[in-house]
């Protein structure tokens, strides 16, 4: 039996919970906004064609900032397309995922639907096709009060106050040949310092994101965010990262372990922003934002037009990669939530990808319901618990062998506490696929009065790790109690069952 023992100590901390930390993503991509969260005439849509049944469940899952509209869509998009009358706006081509975009969804629609969900608006520019003036326009329309050309033609469409949008990106992976308006980093580096500049002109208190590597197998990685970072480390506030992850070759003791990578990819990503701060005597800090993860499976796309990721027939929002996901990449997700955790100190923003139907924890049908996916559970459970001050563990894990990361802990886990409520919140998983494991934590400085709550998913009756969620069996994996679980003198112990994911909660004496 893998075992585990955990050290938690108030005294040893990572930093405050960043809430940004539980971010989402909505792309003009797919069936992500059509059918996803806009579908007028549905059954459950209300009067402005938003789905209710499909915000009660983001509600639910609680993201607190959603990244529009895009992604590689961005890189092509006119942002002025998707404001006035409706019946007057125009239908576009869209390149980057081969679509007719009918504009019927645009800014306005989108921050009334980000206010409905309690959400906070992330937007982002295309810096692909379009620059300087277009974003600059673009800030003036959603923040400027009024008595401009931009700011009253907001106010003609229909919203006389400010969308008051404070955190913008400023493009999306042009480091990538498939990008449209792809650039080297000196030439995107320097449209960065120059458009963030023009934005603050027109509102000086805007947060800005710069777009850093694609993924860390990019062969531009470390350099790229290097370049940028000397053109415009002054001007951001954060610089971007973005990572996708699947099982490969039947290979899930791997795939459990990506997580080590997820590490490993932030860690270099912080060594080169403060290697760029010293070299140029800054004295800010710029920090990070995860603002693409998750798993997706790449290999076997799951598109209308097998094998090929990208229709040939120009359609409106035909299926894209709507993986369906299992307990194995609910494990896993859950991992990865926890790397966040552990680097909230630099991590301040990160928005899984994407939050309906394309790659994402929750699924609907056109004129059909709407169901949660097994990666839904970590996120909901981690983004309503993880509050206060995340906690530094300290961690002897029994290990398990992969091929590709060697030997990795048995146990991954992430904790918090939260003094105003007198709750400490750990989070555990074991990538054991055939084993339980036994876990020990060891309370120090908290006072620990009782076990409030614990849950696990894990492997349904039957043993199935390919076991998913469907339209037909929506609730074949979630949340369960996990009932062997105690505490006695302070230290908690815990069996967990092979493959899950666990939360558990405990209440502690308020200081």
């Amino acid at each position: 039996m893998p075992r585990a023992r955990i050290v938690i100590d108030r005294d040893f901390t990572v930093g405050e919970v960043p809430r940004r930390l539980f971010g989402s993503f909505v792309e003009h991509m797919g069936r992500c906004v059509y059918t996803g969260i806009f579908e007028p005439g549905h059954p459950e849509a209300d009067a402005r064609g938003f789905r209710r049944d499909v915000l009660a469940l983001v509600k639910e899952m609680g993201p607190t900032v959603v990244r529009y509209p895009g992604g590689n869509f961005v890189s092509g998009y006119l942002w002025e397309d998707g404001v006035g009358p409706v019946a007057e706006r125009p239908r576009r081509l869209d390149g980057a995922w081969h679509t007719v975009e009918t504009n019927a969804f645009g800014l306005h629609e989108f921050v009334e639907w980000a206010r409905e969900a309690n959400v906070e608006v992330m937007e982002a520019v295309n810096l692909g096709t379009r620059g300087v003036e277009e974003a600059r326009a673009l800030v003036e329309y959603a923040n400027h009060p009024g008595g401009t050309y931009w700011s009253d033609l907001r106010r003609r469409n229909g919203s006389p106050e400010p969308f008051d949008i404070r955190l913008w990106c400023l493009g999306n992976e042009l480091d990538g040949p498939w990008q449209i308006g792809h650039k080297t980093a000196h030439e995107y580096g320097r449209l960065a310092q120059e458009t963030a500049k023009a934005m603050r002109f027109v509102d000086p208190d805007l947060e800005l994101v710069a777009v850093g590597s694609s993924n860390r197998q990019m062969p531009t990685f470390g350099s790229w965010e290097h370049t940028v970072l000397t053109h415009a480390y002054e001007e951001v506030d954060y610089i971007s990262m973005h990572a996708y992850y699947q099982e490969r070759d039947e290979d899930a003791a791997s795939f459990l372990a990506e997580a080590v990578d997820m590490d490993a990819f932030i860690e270099g990503v912080i060594a080169t922003i403060d290697a760029v701060k010293a070299a140029g005597k800054h004295t800010k800090q710029v920090d990070i934002s995860f603002d693409e993860w998750n798993v997706w499976y790449q290999e076997g796309l799951q598109t209308d037009d097998q094998p090929h990721l990208v229709a040939r027939q120009w359609r409106e929002h035909p299926r894209l990669i709507e993986d369906t996901y299992s307990v194995t990449d609910a494990v896993v997700v859950g991992t990865f939530l926890h790397s966040l955790l552990r680097h909230g100190d630099r991590v301040r923003i990160a928005n899984q990808a994407q939050l309906v139907n394309v790659i994402a924890p929750i699924r609907s049908e056109e004129n059909g319901p709407a169901w949660r996916q097994t990666i839904f559970w970590p996120f909901a459970r981690i983004a309503q618990l993880a509050r206060g001050r995340i906690l530094r563990l300290a961690v002897e894990s029994s290990q398990l062998a992969t091929t590709k990361f060697g030997d990795v802990d048995a146990v991954d886990a992430a904790a918090t506490w939260d003094e105003q409520s007198g709750r400490a919140a750990l989070f555990l998983a074991n990538r054991s696929l055939d084993e339980e494991a036994s876990v020990t934590l060891e309370v120090r400085g908290l006072g620990v009065t009782g076990v409030r709550d614990a849950e696990v998913l894990t492997l349904p009756e039957g043993g199935d790790r390919h076991a998913a969620n469907t339209q037909d069996a929506p609730d074949t994996v979630g949340l369960v109690p996990l009932r062997s679980v105690g505490l006695e003198d302070g230290t908690l112990r815990a069996t967990l069952p092979p493959l899950s994911w666990a939360v558990v909660q405990l209440d502690v004496a308020r200081t």
